[in-house]
C-alpha cells in the first residue's frame, strides 16, 4: 500500500505541474493600492515634506525637453499612452549584428526609414499560424525609439539657450550617407503608464527596486548616496534604501544622460541640475491652465496659451524636499566640472529630487477604468460585461458574449500564468503578493463586486499559486521551458521566443559591476553557499516550496530533474533559523539542496536556469495604443501577436518558457481571434485614449525623423553642420478634460 500512495503522489505532484492547470483569472485594477515607500513622505524625517509639489516637479521634469541635450525629454519616448508612437527613423540594427540595417519587406530600411505596414511582422512566416512553416523574411532589427545625436558633453547654460555644449558629429552608424541622423534606442520603449506596480523596470529589469538616491543599481552600486546637511558646518554622504522605487531608479539611468537618448557622453547629475535649478519650469512649453497637475502653476488663461511655469525647479524643490537635502550653503565636498565652478548641494543632489519626483508623478498614471475594470464579476471572479454598450440592443449581446469568449481563451490559452494580478503583469511582484495577504477589510476591484484581499483574490482555490504567486512575493520561481524540463528563472520574466535567444540577453544580462541582473543566478549562489554572489536583498529568503515545479521532494522517489533525501536535503531556511514552511501547499518541497550538493549538481538539470533571452512580462493594459509590440518592436497589430502565441512563438530554444507550447484554440477560428482582440481592447481606459487627467501634459515637441528620407536628408542642423535637421511633430498642451481625438494604435499610423 505504502508503495501505492508513493505512485499516486508523485503522480498528482508531476500531473500538477504539467496539466492545464486554470489559474488566476484576471483582476481589476479598481482601488488597487499602490507599493508603499516607507520613509518618503510619511514619518518622523521624511525626504518630501509637501508631496503635490514633488508630483509638479515630476510632471514638469518628465515633459520639459530642456532636461535632454538637444531636445529630448522624457516624455519624447513616452508621449503616446506612455509608449512612442513615432514611425521615421525609428530603427536600430539589433543586437546581434549591430552594424547593419536589413532591407525591410516594404522596401529600405535602416537609418530615416518610414515604416509600413508592410514592414511587420519582422519574423513572417508563410503561414501565420505555423512556425514550422517556410520563413519568408526574417530581420535582427529592432524598432526602437529616436533619441540624441550624441556628443561629447563639454558644458552647459543655467540660464541661455535649450542644448547642451557637445563636440557632435555624424555617428558612423546613424547616418545618411556622410550626414548623421539621431541614433535609436536598441529596445522598444514600454508604456509607462502603471508600471509603478513593477517590482523591477526595463526590458531586462535593471532599474533596481531600492532607489539610492544616484544611480539605478539599488546596493549593488558601492559609490551610491546622497549628501545629508548635518549642521550649518557640516554635510556627509550616506546611503539610501528606498523600497519599491524602481521607477526612480529608471529615471535616473543611463538614458538621462547617455548619447542615445538623451545626453552626451559623459554629462553627469551634477551638471543637469546646475543647467536646470534656476530656470523657468517648461518655460519653451505651453501648459494648459487647467492642466490636473500644473494648472495653478501655468502663466496660461481661457483660451490663452503660455509657455512656462511661474516658479523655478529650485522654488519647487525647496517647496518639495526636506531641507537637509539641499539646504547646505557650503561648496567643496561636491567635486566641480573641469576648470568650473564647484557644485552646491542641491546640484549635487539633482538625482535624487529627479528620481523621486518623477516617480511620484508616474505614480499618478493609473488607468483603472477600463470597461474590463468596471464590469461586475459572477461567483467565478469572471467579468459579467454588463456595463458594456453597442450601438444597439443585438449588438450589445454579442458583444458581451464575444468579450466572455475573449476571457475565456486568455485563461485556457494560459495568457494568464504570466499576464496575471491586476496590472496583467507576474512583474508586479509586491503589488500581487500584497492583494494575496489576508487583511480583514480590504479590497480592492470593481465597485459592485469587490474582491477580498487574501489567497483567493485572482481566482478560487488559490488559484494564483499555479503562476508562482502568493502573499510572500517570490522573485524568483521554478518551471517548466518549452521541453517540459524543470528550470529556475526570474518571476516576472520570460522568454517567449520572439528572437533567436542570442540576439539580446534581457535579464540574463549583467550590470556595471559585472554583476547578473537576473535574481536567479543569485539563488544558484544562495544554494551554494557563496553570500559574495547575492547583490540583491531578499534573494536569500526565496521560499522554495512556492515554485511551481518544485526544486526538491523529501521523499524517496526518482525523480531524475529534482533534489531527493538521496542526494542531501536540508529545510530550506534552516541555515538562517527560520524555517520557510509556513502554509506551503505541499510541505514535503520545503527542502533545498546542501551546499555541496547544490555544488555538485552545479551543471546539471536540478540547477539549471532559464535566463537568457527572458525579458519582463510587459502589462496589457491599454495595449491597443501601445504598439509596436515586443522588447524588440517586432509586431505592429494585436492580431500579429495573437498569431505569434497562437503558433507558440517565433523561435525555440532551451530557455523557452513552457507554456508557449502548450495546446492553443486561439487560431481555431476567426472569432476566437476576433473574441481574444475584444478582450484586449476592453482594457483600454478612456482617458488615456482622450488625454483626460491624470493623462492630460504640457505641450511637446518631438522630432519625427529628419527632413528628408532614407535617401537622402537636408544638412545644416543648428548643432553642426554633418547633421540632418529635424522634422518635428508639436503636440499640443491638454488640460484635466482631454481632447476630442482619440489616441490612435501604432498600427493606424503607419502607411
Amino acid at each position: 500500500m505504502r508503495v501505492i500512495y508513493k505512485i499516486m503522489l508523485v503522480g498528482s505532484l508531476l500531473l500538477a505541474q504539467v496539466a492545464l492547470a486554470i489559474g488566476p483569472v484576471p483582476v481589476s485594477l479598481r482601488n488597487v493600492p499602490i507599493p508603499p515607500v516607507p520613509g518618503l513622505w510619511e514619518g518622523a524625517n521624511p525626504i518630501v515634506v509637501n508631496k503635490n509639489v514633488a508630483i509638479a516637479l515630476g510632471k514638469a521634469l518628465f515633459w520639459d525637453q530642456s532636461v535632454g541635450s538637444d531636445g529630448q525629454a522624457c516624455a519624447s519616448c513616452h508621449f503616446k499612452a506612455g509608449a512612442d508612437g513615432r514611425i521615421k527613423n525609428q530603427i536600430h540594427p539589433g543586437h546581434n549584428n549591430g552594424q547593419t540595417f536589413d532591407r525591410l519587406p516594404a522596401g529600405g530600411g535602416g537609418p530615416n526609414h518610414t515604416l509600413s505596414l508592410d514592414d511587420f511582422p519582422l519574423h513572417q512566416f508563410s503561414n501565420p499560424a505555423d512556425n514550422t512553416s517556410q520563413v519568408v523574411f526574417s530581420s535582427d532589427d529592432v524598432v526602437g525609439s529616436a533619441g540624441s545625436f550624441g556628443g561629447q558633453y563639454k558644458t552647459t547654460s543655467p540660464f541661455a539657450g535649450e542644448n547642451d555644449q557637445c563636440l557632435r558629429s555624424a555617428d558612423p552608424l546613424f547616418r545618411v550617407g556622410q550626414i548623421g541622423v539621431r541614433k535609436v534606442t536598441p529596445r522598444n520603449t514600454p508604456t509607462v503608464i502603471n508600471a509603478v506596480f513593477n517590482h523591477r523596470n526595463f526590458w531586462d529589469g535593471r532599474a533596481n527596486n531600492i532607489f539610492n538616491g544616484s544611480s539605478p543599481w539599488g546596493e549593488r552600486d558601492p559609490n551610491a548616496g546622497v549628501w545629508v546637511k548635518i549642521d550649518a558646518q557640516t554635510v556627509a554622504k550616506q546611503k539610501l534604501h528606498l523600497i519599491n522605487s524602481s521607477l526612480a531608479s529608471q529615471a535616473v539611468a543611463p538614458p538621462v544622460f547617455s548619447d542615445t537618448e538623451m545626453g552626451c557622453q559623459g554629462r553627469g547629475w551634477a551638471d543637469i541640475g546646475r543647467k536646470l535649478l534656476l530656470r523657468q519650469a517648461l518655460r519653451n512649453q505651453q501648459v494648459h491652465p487647467e492642466d490636473s497637475v500644473l494648472g495653478a502653476l501655468s502663466l496660461s488663461s481661457g483660451s490663452s496659451l503660455k509657455s512656462g511655469l511661474k516658479t523655478t525647479y529650485k522654488n519647487l524643490i525647496t517647496q518639495a524636499f526636506n531641507p537637509q537635502y539641499w539646504a547646505y550653503t557650503g561648496i567643496g565636498p561636491f567635486g566641480a566640472p573641469v576648470g568650473g565652478v564647484p557644485y552646491n548641494q542641491m546640484e549635487a543632489n539633482f538625482a535624487l529630487f529627479f528620481g523621486i519626483a518623477i516617480q511620484l508623478y508616474e505614480s499618478t498614471l493609473i488607468s483603472d477604468q477600463a470597461p474590463f475594470d468596471l464590469s461586475p464579476i459572477d461567483a467565478n471572479m469572471k467579468p459579467t460585461w454588463s456595463n458594456v454598450v453597442a450601438d444597439t440592443p443585438a449588438n450589445t449581446a454579442d458583444l458581451a458574449v464575444s468579450l466572455k469568449n475573449g476571457v475565456e481563451l486568455f485563461i485556457n490559452n494560459h495568457c494568464n500564468l504570466c499576464h496575471a494580478g491586476p496590472s496583467l503583469s507576474l512583474a508586479a511582484v509586491s503589488t500581487n503578493a500584497a492583494l494575496l495577504t489576508p487583511t480583514p477589510g480590504a479590497s480592492f476591484g470593481p465597485p459592485a463586486t469587490p474582491i477580498s484581499f487574501g489567497p483567493n483574490a485572482f481566482g478560487p482555490f488559490n488559484a494564483a499559486s499555479k503562476a508562482g504567486l502568493n502573499q510572500y512575493g517570490n522573485t524568483v520561481t521554478r518551471d517548466t521551458n518549452i521541453k517540459q524540463l524543470p528550470k529556475l528563472m526570474d518571476l516576472g520574466f520570460t522568454n517567449v521566443g520572439a528572437v533567436q535567444v542570442d540576439d539580446d540577453p534581457g535579464v540574463g544580462g549583467v550590470d556595471d559591476f559585472g554583476n547578473p541582473l537576473s535574481f536567479t543566478e543569485q539563488y544558484v549562489d544562495y544554494l551554494l553557499g557563496n553570500a559574495a554572489g547575492i547583490v540583491d536583498p531578499g534573494v536569500d529568503r526565496i521560499r522554495a516550496c512556492d515554485f511551481i515545479s518544485p526544486l526538491a521532494y523529501n521523499l524517496p522517489l526518482n525523480l531524475a530533474n529534482y533534489f531527493l533525501p538521496s542526494d542531501g536535503l536540508i529545510a530550506d531556511g534552516s541555515r538562517e533559523g527560520v524555517l520557510r514552511n509556513q502554509n506551503c501547499l505541499n510541505a514535503v518541497t520545503a527542502y533545498m539542496p546542501t551546499e555541496a550538493v547544490a555544488q555538485a549538481n552545479l551543471a546539471g538539470s536540478k540547477m539549471a536556469i532559464a535566463t537568457k533571452g527572458a525579458f519582463k512580462v510587459p502589462t496589457l493594459r491599454n495595449v491597443e495604443l501601445t504598439g509596436p509590440y515586443m522588447h524588440n518592436g517586432g509586431m505592429a497589430t494585436l492580431r500579429q501577436v495573437i498569431e505569434f502565441y497562437g503558433r507558440h512563438g517565433n523561435f525555440s530554444s532551451d530557455t523557452q518558457h513552457f507554456h508557449l507550447a502548450s495546446f492553443s484554440t486561439l487560431l481555431n477560428s476567426e472569432q476566437n481571434i476576433t473574441d481574444m482582440t475584444n478582450f484586449l481592447l476592453s482594457l483600454t481606459d478612456q482617458r488615456v485614449r482622450y488625454q483626460r487627467a491624470p493623462f492630460d501634459h504640457p505641450q511637446l515637441t518631438i522630432t519625427d525623423g529628419q527632413v528628408g528620407d532614407e535617401l537622402q536628408v537636408t544638412t545644416g542642423n543648428p548643432l553642426n553642420a554633418n547633421l540632418a535637421n529635424d522634422q518635428h511633430l508639436v503636440i499640443p498642451a491638454v488640460g484635466a478634460g482631454g481632447v476630442d481625438t482619440p489616441v490612435s494604435a501604432f498600427s493606424a499610423t503607419l502607411p
